[in-house]
């Protein structure tokens, strides 16, 4: 998932705004007892979540894949003092943990966090969104894609997590497995759907920002 070398990645660390020490908290605690740790934002990336956020001042953010909360964290520091997130994940087993570290946060009262199956949710908000952060399960990028676009204001935000996904997308192999097919299909949607403009950075694993024309 890194395409930097570590000791880069530490000086970026070093030169950049540093996580809080909730923040800090949750990523110790995530590495120790959640598998699939590397599924965490951690904190280059959650500080340009963050920067991303103040920079909008959204009213409404909505995260699709939630896993310990850090990225809603994240984000949850640029929202308007009336301003709400709402953020959807499926796993269950992870609720008591997750729920924990968002009512330590400052954040807990703007927080809708929501145990549910995205793609049966998503028709039902009535919300327009000024940021979505999608990072879920990647056979249903294009889905996330197309029900949330219309949800998104226009100038707003989307903005995908993994379209590089550790490399695979650009890998020469006679058989490509579903993930990466997936991602591979999503990216060139995106480049060529013309309500959106798109910039796909290499930062960590892949964000793919697009804003709604």
């Amino acid at each position: 998932m890194k395409f930097i070398l570590n000791e880069i990645e530490s000086y970026c660390e070093l030169h950049s705004d540093s996580e809080s020490e909730l923040l800090s908290q949750l990523n110790r605690d995530t590495h120790a007892h959640v598998l699939n740790p590397r599924m965490l934002s951690g904190p280059l990336q959650g500080r340009l979540l963050s920067l991303i956020s103040r920079m909008i001042r959204p009213d409404n953010i909505l995260e699709i894949g939630t896993y310990t909360g850090y990225s809603a964290l994240c984000m949850a520091e640029g929202l308007s003092p009336d301003g709400k997130l709402i953020t959807i994940d499926i796993n269950e087993e992870l609720e008591s943990r997750t729920r924990r570290f968002v009512e330590m946060s400052a954040y807990a009262s703007q927080i809708d966090y929501r145990i549910a199956n995205a793609l049966e949710i998503l028709p039902t908000l009535k919300n327009t969104f000024d940021l979505v952060f999608i990072d879920a399960d990647k056979i249903n990028y294009q889905s996330y894609y197309d029900l949330c676009l219309p949800m998104v204001r226009k100038g707003g935000y989307i903005i995908a997590d993994n379209v590089l996904w550790s490399g695979k997308v650009i890998e020469k192999k006679d058989k490509i497995d579903k993930d990466t097919q997936a991602l591979l299909d999503f990216n060139q949607f995106v480049t060529q759907d013309k309500r959106v403009s798109n910039l796909l950075l290499p930062v960590r694993d892949g964000l793919m920002m697009i804003q709604k024309l």
